[in-house]
């Protein structure tokens, strides 16, 4: 697959410097480019580090980039750029197209059109597959399942029954949707499961990681809003609502019945304890675990999170315990020493 440097700089709306007729063979790193390869520097320093070493053909530059030393595109968001030249070199989905013959369609689905459904695919009674949408082999479509267009479902995704999906949905291998929530009454001789009859609701453009779960709500809907994206094995639990555009990142777990807003970042192992409300646009650190509301713009860190930078102060202050404590011990000493003057005199 190869391009050539003049239909990319078209691609990308950008300013092309050299050759429109280079070819570019494939897309590199900027630090382990080989030749024939486009990259991209993000902002003048990348550039001004790697632009003598790099074996790139060819780079993705800002507007105001200067002697760049070989042919580039300039554009005002490279990263952006650089994303859209991977679309550019990226493969087709591996399941040819149509119904494979070890596939299990009820006659009552419906599949709109140029719908692939890979090997051994089971999609479930009444459920509905959007106009180019992939199943990827070993999905599991439940019955009564609505999956809008354009969806693309990897290899081994559960999605059980009377679950909403909406359009350019991507869902990775092995993640499950619609799995009963962690519910039960505690007895003194067991624990009673609670029946798990609500359904989840995806909106479109939203991402699912790889092995990741979304429960299903007790009764309602658990609810992922427009454009989230949700990296590998993160717990939804059930009747949660995360808003639009949020990032919620690897190893994160979000508690039942929480409610989480527009734009909201939980970084990798975070975790938001049940029934609590996180504002929009905050911003929760790694590892960072909230145990209570946080307003709007919040950006909190530590276990159990706290405003960043009070956590960060109280971070510094436990880095001297030894120390303090080191001169507690000696004052300590001192005072014993002076006590031990008095008596004898």
């Amino acid at each position: 697959m190869v391009r050539k440097l003049g239909d990319l700089a078209e691609v990308l709306g950008g300013e092309l410097v050299g050759s429109a007729d280079l070819v570019i063979e494939g897309v590199s790193p900027i630090a382990e480019a080989e030749p024939g390869h486009i990259s991209f520097a993000e902002n003048q320093k990348v550039l001004a580090k790697y632009k003598e070493t790099t074996k790139a053909a060819a780079l993705i530059v800002p507007k105001g980039a200067e002697d760049v030393g070989r042919p580039h595109i300039k554009v005002d968001n490279p990263r952006l750029a650089f994303a859209q030249v991977l679309k550019e070199f990226s493969w087709p989905a591996d399941v040819p197209p149509g119904i494979h013959p070890s596939a299990i369609v009820h006659e009552t689905a419906e599949l709109g059109q140029n719908v692939t459904v890979g090997p051994g695919v089971i999609v479930g009674e009444g459920a509905k597959i959007g106009s180019g949408t992939i199943l990827m082999s070993g999905c599991y479509i439940g019955s009564h399942t609505a999956l809008g267009e354009d969806c693309l479902i990897y290899p081994k995704v559960c999605i059980r029954e009377r679950v909403e999906i909406g359009n350019r949905v991507i869902i990775h291998a092995g993640a499950v949707i619609g799995d009963d929530g962690f519910g039960f009454v505690s007895l003194s001789t067991a624990h009673v499961k609670v029946p798990h009859i609500g359904t989840v609701i995806i909106h479109d453009d939203v991402e699912i990681g790889t092995n990741s779960a979304v429960e299903r709500g007790t009764c309602g809907a658990t609810i992922i809003g427009r454009g989230t994206k949700i990296g590998n094995l993160v717990q939804v639990g059930h009747n949660v609502k995360i808003g639009e555009h949020c990032l919620i990142v690897a190893m994160s777990g979000i508690s039942g019945s929480a409610v989480i807003g527009n734009r909201v970042t939980l970084a990798g192992q975070s975790g938001v304890a049940g029934h609590l409300t996180i504002g929009d646009n905050s911003v929760v650190a790694a590892r960072g675990l909230v145990a209570g509301d946080l307003r709007p713009g919040s950006f909190v860190s530590g276990f159990p999170a706290r405003p960043h930078k009070e956590n960060m102060r109280v971070i510094a202050a436990q880095r001297k315990l030894p120390e303090l404590l080191q001169r507690l011990k000696e004052l300590e000493q001192q005072v014993a020493e002076l006590m031990d003057d008095d008596l004898e005199n």
